[in-house]
C-alpha cells in the first residue's frame, strides 16, 4: 500500500530503508490473524498501524540511512546508518530518540538481527545463567541459536542445542555450538531456554531441567493451548517455569538499564560476523506480501529472512 507522509516535525528525523528483517515466528502468526484478543494492546508494534485482527502494518527491524534531520542539534544525524523498531516501509519519519545509529563494525545487512539478539539478552537475564551451569536451549531458529551463542561464552557452562530439524546442525555448527536432534532426559540442567515455538519442545524442556532448575520461556504460541504434563516431576523437582518477553526489561535490572541501553548492547553484540549465517533468505520490498505468505504457509529451514529497498 502506497501512502503520501505527513510532514516532518520538530525532534523528527526522516530515514530512507535499505534493509528489514522479518521476525517469522511473530509476523507469521499475525498474518494468519492468531493473536488472541487479550494480547491485542501488548503485541503492538512501535509504530504500528491499524488495528489487530486485520490489516495492520507491523514489524520491528528496520535498518536504514537519515536523509534528513529535524532537529537543531549540534550533531546532525544525516547520513548515519540507524536501526529503529519500524515496520516494513521504505520511507519513514520518526522521532530522532527512536533511531540507534549502528556501531562501528555492524554492517547494515547484520543489524536485522538486533530485535532477535535483544530478546536472547532479555531471555538471559530472565534465566540468569552462571558459570559453570549445564544449559540446554529447545529450538534453533533465530532466537535460539543467540541464545545459545551467548551462553557459548559463559565460562565452564555446558551447553547443547537442541532442534528436531537435522538442518540446523549446520547454522550450530557454524556459530561453534554443540547441536542434538534430542533432548536430554537426565534432568540435569541448571536452566533450560525453550524456543521452539512448540508444545512438545516444552514438555521436553520438563525433561531436561533439574531440581530447582528454571525453564526459561521464550517462545510465543499465540492463541493455541499448550498442554504440559505439571503432574509428574514438576512439584518434586521444584521447577520453575518463567515467560520472558523483550517488552520489559526484566525487574532487577530495570533501575540501571533502558530499552536505549539494552538495544545499544544488542547492536554490538553484532560485531560477530559469524552470525550472518542466521540470514538465509532476502527478497525485495515489493514482494514482501508474497514472501510473508510463504513463511506463514511453509518456513521451511529458513532463519532471518531480510528485505530489501531499492535504496540497498
Amino acid at each position: 500500500m502506497r501512502k503520501d507522509l505527513a510532514p516532518m516535525q520538530d525532534q523528527e528525523v526522516l530515514v530512507r530503508a535499505r534493509y528489514s528483517g522479518i521476525s517469522r515466528g511473530t509476523e507469521s502468526l499475525i498474518f494468519r490473524g492468531l493473536v488472541p484478543p487479550s494480547q491485542y494492546l501488548q503485541m503492538r508494534a512501535p509504530h504500528q498501524e491499524g488495528r489487530f485482527p486485520a490489516p495492520v502494518k507491523y514489524g520491528y527491524s528496520s535498518v536504514g540511512e537519515v536523509l534528513e534531520d529535524g532537529r537543531s542539534a549540534s550533531v546532525s544525524l544525516v547520513g548515519r546508518t540507524v536501526f529503529c523498531l519500524y515496520p516494513h516501509q521504505d520511507l519513514y519519519h520518526v522521532r530522532a530518540s527512536d533511531v540507534m545509529p549502528l556501531p562501528d563494525g555492524v554492517p547494515a545487512g547484520r543489524a536485522v538481527l538486533a530485535a532477535n539478539m535483544e530478546t536472547a539478552v532479555n531471555a538471559l537475564w530472565d534465566g540468569c545463567p552462571s558459570a559453570g551451569d549445564r544449559i540446554v536451549v529447545i529450538g534453533a531458529g533465530v532466537v535460539g541459536l543467540l541464545i545459545s551463542w551467548l551462553c557459548r561464552q559463559i565460562p565452564g557452562a555446558e551447553l547443547l542445542t537442541v532442534d528436531t530439524r537435522s538442518s540446523r546442525a549446520a547454522p550450530a555448527a557454524a556459530l561453534g555450538l554443540p547441536f542434538s536432534v534430542s533432548p536430554p532426559t537426565d534432568a540435569r540442567a541448571d536452566v533450560v531456554f525453550h524456543a521452539s515455538g512448540s508444545p512438545a519442545g516444552l514438555r521436553s524442556a520438563l525433561e531436561s531441567v533439574g531440581i530447582d532448575g528454571v525453564i526459561v520461556e521464550a517462545s510465543w504460541f499465540g492463541d493455541e493451548s499448550v498442554s504440559l504434563p505439571l503432574g509428574e516431576a514438576f512439584h518434586s523437582r521444584r521447577i520453575t517455569i518463567r515467560g520472558s518477553q523483550v517488552g520489559h526489561v526484566p525487574p532487577r535490572r530495570s533501575s540501571r538499564w533502558t530499552r536505549a541501553r539494552r538495544l545499544e548492547l544488542a547492536l554490538r553484540l553484532l560485531r560477530d560476523s559469524t552470525l550472518d549465517v542466521l540470514i538465509t533468505g532476502e527478497s525485495d520490498f515489493e514482494d514482501l506480501p508474497s514472501v510473508l505468505a510463504r513463511l506463514s504457509a511453509d518456513p521451511g529451514d529458513e532463519l532471518c529472512h531480510r528485505i530489501r529497498y531499492p535504496s540497498a
